[in-house]
């Protein structure tokens, strides 16, 4: 779980995470989430590949561009543990 935390830490990846998981259909083009964002594209493919090894995301070629898609199990996992932690400072989950 350290890993998966660690690297939704920097707030590029973190918001790529959330573009990719909030997108319709649940998966999304490189293309379509790079926007707005004020990196380079190698930095963008870099932070992809650095949440695809923490198990956070699957990514599929088609064509030209690669899809994205937020792995179920490792979102269901960060929500427990979210929602476990705000249980315990007496926030409601």
């Amino acid at each position: 779980m350290a890993v998966k935390l660690k690297a939704l830490a920097d707030p590029v990846r973190l918001r790529l995470f959330s573009a990719i998981a909030s997108h319709a259909g649940g998966e999304a083009c490189v293309c379509d989430i790079s926007a707005g964002l004020e990196v380079s594209q190698p930095t963008v493919s870099h932070h992809l590949k650095v949440l695809r090894d923490a198990g956070l995301l699957t990514s599929e070629r088609r064509a030209s561009w690669v899809y994205y898609a937020v792995v179920p199990e490792a979102l269901a996992s960060l929500s427990v543990l979210l929602g476990a932690a705000t249980d315990t400072v007496g926030v409601p989950a």
